[in-house]
């Protein structure tokens, strides 16, 4: 039998089903933070990837859910980190014994209906986090069906804690536009760093140094807005003096219409994230 909803972070049981860059993200930080390895249990069925995680935190893993039935059945705690088209196939021999844990899904675009339908259970909460996560600098949306207590979502927030910021959205549907924004976010940015290294590069830079310069930047002027009650726009506007280079480049940009593109782009993102629950959700 499973301990109750409220089961202390100290004291909580996991099991990650998969063992990937982000089952292993969360897991790291939770072992980093204090919690025991002998708390956790993993479900890997590739070898290489089993033996890693084995390795690196002394954790229990198993290559599926029936040879870890017993630690299951104790589970307070369920994080699904598979890959969303084999996320039904994973599920339904791990509903057995988890009807009485918490889910949290760190899986792209499986609804949270679809989620609850394969494993019995409305104590569900869907999250879409970023890459930066591996780091401890991600940031997660999550979603917390009806059926998921106060206690439930204090337990979520402790266990991803270690991976960044989190916020909670009230709907669904909006976890598509995290998916969007932040989610794939990281990928805008690693974009964008390609182009300015290549610029450089272009205009005489060693490659290293152009790269070097491009990450500076990038994360001086993060930080500058996170420190800053200005909005980006007015901080644009405080580095762009008429006539000056930053207006050249700005104008540069807006002639070619690259913030409509961008925009378009990640509505293209925002679409796809809700395909991806129609596609993979299905009975």
């Amino acid at each position: 039998m499973t301990r109750p909803a409220n089961t202390p972070f100290q004291e909580a049981r996991l099991a990650f089903i998969g063992g990937g860059n982000m089952a292993s993200a969360i897991l790291g930080g939770l072992i980093r933070e204090g919690m025991a390895p002998a708390q956790v249990t993993v479900i890997e069925p590739f070898a290489d990837t089993a033996a890693q995680l084995k390795a690196a935190w002394g954790v229990e893993v198993h290559g599926s859910a029936s040879a870890a039935s017993s630690a299951l059945s104790k589970t307070d705690l369920v994080v699904w980190a598979v890959k969303p088209q084999v996320f039904k196939e994973a599920a339904l021999p791990v509903a057995a014994f988890t009807q009485n844990a918490l889910h949290l899904s760190v899986a792209a675009g499986i609804r949270s209906d679809s989620i609850a339908r394969w494993l019995q259970t409305d104590r569900v909460v869907r999250s879409m986090p970023n890459t930066p996560a591996l780091v401890g600098q991600g940031i997660t949306g999550l979603f917390a069906r009806a059926g998921v207590s106060e206690q439930d979502q204090s337990l979520i927030e402790q266990v991803l804690k270690s991976t960044g910021e989190f916020l909670w959205v009230q709907q669904e549907a909006d976890l598509d536009t995290v998916t969007a924004l932040s989610g794939s976010g990281p990928a805008y940015v690693f974009y964008f760093l390609e182009a300015m290294t290549e610029a450089g590069v272009k205009m005489g830079l060693p490659q290293a140094q152009a790269y070097h310069l491009a990450k500076a930047t990038f994360g001086g002027a993060t930080h500058l807005a996170r420190q800053s009650t200005e909005s980006p726009e007015v901080l644009r506007q405080r580095v762009t003096s008429k006539g000056g280079t930053t207006y050249a480049a700005l104008t540069s940009m807006a002639d070619d219409h690259v913030k409509e593109a961008f925009v378009k782009a990640m509505l293209a993102a925002q679409k796809r994230a809700g395909e991806l629950g129609d596609e993979f959700g299905k009975d």
